[in-house]
């Protein structure tokens, strides 16, 4: 009894607060659309759309948080769309009526009521008119299903505006009006229009990324764009055609109409030309090359311009009327013309849908292919291809022309004909191709490709071919089983799929101007799985970077030496030098980055401290250089590995071996320096400065240190030989020497003035591990 009459106090307490808003509703002052705007009743078209710009922005409650900011914003919505509207405005200004639907004021257009009427006033009260809104909607309603198997395969032909609405949202009502304004008129033009009503249909309203309601979106090619903006007429009609792609129609004139038009056999599509005189483009026109993108190439000639003068005339265009013009393989003659003062939607597409093809058309792909030779149904309705195997060189222009002047005399609806290139549809060409006839009739008989066919002549154009073509068509209608052989036709060659890195341009210049309008108007939510998608590709990123950067390197020796003033002064005050050995071979040597180079000094364990403390400071001015890295390698380890560079090299391993005395002693390759290049397969090879006692070895051995080995460095005779078993006779000054000339070697290395060895393959692993 208790939860009986709480329930009644509850009703009570709704229908109370109901009759006082509708009060209050009715007996508010009435609106006045100019007073709203600001505006004077003798303002202009111009003057009212730049205030209504200026107090939308002002008003719009995304950015102004006045509590009262919503209501204002709708009130001058509504006042422009009223003042706007030439119709509206004079009614208004006659009658003081502001709408057909929704009273704003103590009063329905032309029937002022102050009494208020309980049945009519609370039964329409926007809180419990669930039922008349879903009547309006019912035919639009979307579920998941439907949308994932109806609206986004359609939305490939044509762009879908959906609203998300739900039974308790006060705002849906205020943009109810317009929003059937708009509906009537896209439905008209060819657009898809779609309710979503979030409380059945949650599942849904997630996948579209809808949080909020109202909310309208457009879906073009099963992607979805958000409607940021007031909601009007004029907005939503520029949110559609906004939806479209901007390269749909191109603008033709008496300038660039035959390059329009002669493009027909390179796109192998007809072409389509509207003479109108509005300025821009008219939408159903846009919707209607979007809807057939794929089949025909549409232009716009403005009549008005004086650029189109010589057109107009061409054609004999009528400026009074509205006129569209199908070209095929002809410019001079349009194949079909089509004039009225209103186009509708149903006659365009007619008119297109009637001329898709051209005479003969090229077989670019299998989709083409089934359009233009269905696979049989039933006897009444088949359907017959003549096909031409021909060739795109200028030796088969006549046969094809030929080809052509013979087929647009053909009046029977069962035949079509078309025409491949050999060279880009070989299987096709050899499964068809018998006895070296290039025209052949055929039927398909299902999907999996069988095919009846007869070959009827090697054509080139000659009345003779002509005649038996026609003879052979002639049978065929009379006697269908003449097609005596059969086969399996492949699948047809996409030729236009090299375009797919153009389409994949155009797809990201439209993606990332989707993520840059998302980011202005601030819509996270949508913006999210871009962002966890970016922020986790970073960190990646930046974990392999510091995993690179820290990883442990074997036998890394830093050499820290007192910086010097040079010209370009290195980034650290050492030089980081690395031991090639087994474990660094492939990063620091075969995987080097192009553009890279590996310096590797050649030691022994005698010379190490020596050679590595006069390196450093001979290269310590180059260590800037990003692209260079050092490393040394330890001759009584890896002799082997040398041995066999030098053999690949040829030119270096001569010079090499003209310093033994018979070839019987061992190469002493102490304080020898390579340059390797890891990608090019090329070293540079600097060979030391022989100093000591005798000065003058100096200048025989200044050419062969600064020009990488090319011009050999002879030993002197006084030298003592060296000993197999490596056995240094240098003393520590002479060995410190060695690296004299190593700084201008380094300079010509830079200048890319140093004779290059090429090798075929750098040594394997097998040729660095150590020697027992």
């Amino acid at each position: 009894c208790h939860d009986f009459r709480s329930s009644e106090l509850t009703h009570f307490i709704i229908v109370m607060v109901t009759l006082l808003f509708m009060w209050a509703t009715h007996a508010g002052p009435e609106m006045d659309p100019y007073k709203i705007l600001g505006v004077t009743r003798s303002a202009s078209q111009a003057e009212i759309k730049k205030v209504y710009k200026r107090l939308a922005k002002e008003w719009h409650p995304d950015k102004n948080k006045n509590p009262g900011a919503e209501d204002m914003f709708i009130k001058i919505t509504k006042s422009y769309e009223i003042l706007s509207s030439e119709d509206k405005r004079a009614n208004y200004d006659r009658y003081g009526q502001t709408d057909d639907t929704q009273p704003y004021g103590n009063g329905r257009y032309g029937q002022h009521q102050d009494t208020f009427n309980f049945d009519e006033s609370f039964y329409n009260f926007p809180f419990n008119s669930k039922t008349q809104r879903d009547f309006a909607d019912s035919k639009y309603t979307l579920h998941f299903k439907q949308y994932v198997n109806d609206v986004v395969p359609d939305s490939s032909k044509r762009p879908y505006l959906i609203k998300i609405t739900s039974d308790w949202c006060f705002s849906c009502i205020h943009i109810e009006p317009v929003w059937k304004e708009v509906v009537e008129e896209m439905e008209t033009l060819g657009v898809g229009i779609g309710v979503v009503d979030v409380g059945n249909e949650r599942r849904l309203a997630n996948h579209l990324g809808a949080h909020r309601t109202p909310s309208i979106l457009g879906v073009l090619n099963g992607k979805v764009t958000f409607f940021h903006y007031a909601v009007a007429k004029e907005h939503l009609r520029q949110f559609v055609e906004d939806l479209l792609p901007q390269r749909l129609v191109e603008w033709v004139t008496d300038k660039n109409d035959l390059h329009f038009l002669n493009s027909w056999h390179e796109l192998n599509k007809p072409h389509v030309l509207l003479f109108d005189q509005v300025p821009v483009v008219p939408l159903l026109y846009k919707l209607t090359a979007f809807a057939y993108k794929d089949y025909l190439q549409f232009g716009y000639v403005d009549q008005g311009l004086s650029e189109t003068a010589n057109l107009q005339k061409q054609f004999n265009i009528n400026t009074y009327a509205p006129t569209m013009l199908i070209f095929k393989e002809s410019t001079d003659k349009p194949a079909d013309i089509i004039q009225a003062k209103g186009m509708k939607k149903q006659i365009i597409d007619e008119f297109v849908s009637n001329n898709k093809f051209l005479l003969v058309p090229r077989l670019v792909n299998q989709k083409l292919f089934d359009e233009l030779c269905p696979v049989k149904q039933f006897h009444r309705r088949r359907k017959y291809c003549v096909l031409l195997m021909t060739g795109d060189e200028e030796s088969f222009s006549l046969g094809n022309q030929a080809f052509l002047s013979f087929a647009s005399t053909n009046t029977k609806e069962v035949v079509r004909f078309a025409y491949v290139y050999q060279r880009l549809q070989q299987p096709l060409c050899d499964t068809l191709m018998q006895n070296k006839d290039s025209v052949v009739i055929l039927e398909r008989r299902n999907a999996a490709g069988k095919a009846l066919f007869k070959p009827v002549t090697a054509w080139n154009g000659s009345e003779e071919d002509k005649q038996c073509l026609l003879e052979e068509l002639e049978r065929l209608q009379k006697d269908p089983s003449i097609l005596v052989h059969d086969a399996m036709l492949p699948e047809l060659n996409n030729e236009f799929a090299s375009m797919f890195v153009i389409r994949w341009i155009y797809a990201c210049y439209d993606y990332l101007s989707e993520v840059i309008d998302d980011i202005l108007h601030n819509n996270w939510r949508e913006m999210m799985p871009l962002l966890s998608l970016i922020f986790s590709a970073l960190f990646i990123l930046f974990g392999t970077v510091v995993i690179q950067a820290f990883r442990i390197h074997h036998h890394v020796v830093k050499l820290c030496i007192f910086a010097v003033d040079f010209s370009r002064p290195p980034k650290k005050n050492f030089v980081e030098v690395t031991e090639l050995t087994d474990i660094t071979y492939m990063s620091n040597l075969v995987k080097l980055r192009p553009g890279h180079i590996n310096i590797v000094l050649v030691l022994t364990d005698a010379s190490k401290n020596i050679l590595l403390s006069k390196f450093a400071k001979e290269v310590y001015s180059f260590t800037g250089s990003l692209t260079l890295h050092f490393s040394f390698l330890n001759i009584d380890k890896h002799g082997e590995w040398m041995n066999t560079l030098l053999e690949y090299a040829q030119d270096a391993m001569q010079i090499g071996a003209d310093e033994g005395d018979a070839g019987n002693h061992e190469m002493d390759y102490t304080g020898y320096v390579l340059a390797l290049n890891g990608h090019k397969k090329y070293l540079c090879l600097f060979k030391p400065v022989y100093t000591g006692e005798d000065l003058d070895s100096k200048s025989s051995e200044d050419e062969g240190a600064t020009s990488g080995g090319r011009l050999r460095a002879t030993s002197r005779d006084d030298h003592p030989p060296r000993r197999s078993n490596r056995s240094r006779s240098l003393s520590t000054l002479q060995i410190h020497h060695k690296l004299d000339r190593l700084g201008l070697w380094m300079e010509r290395l830079m200048e890319g003035t140093l004779p290059r060895y090429y090798i075929p393959t750098w040594p394997g692993l097998d040729k660095i591990t150590p020697s027992k």
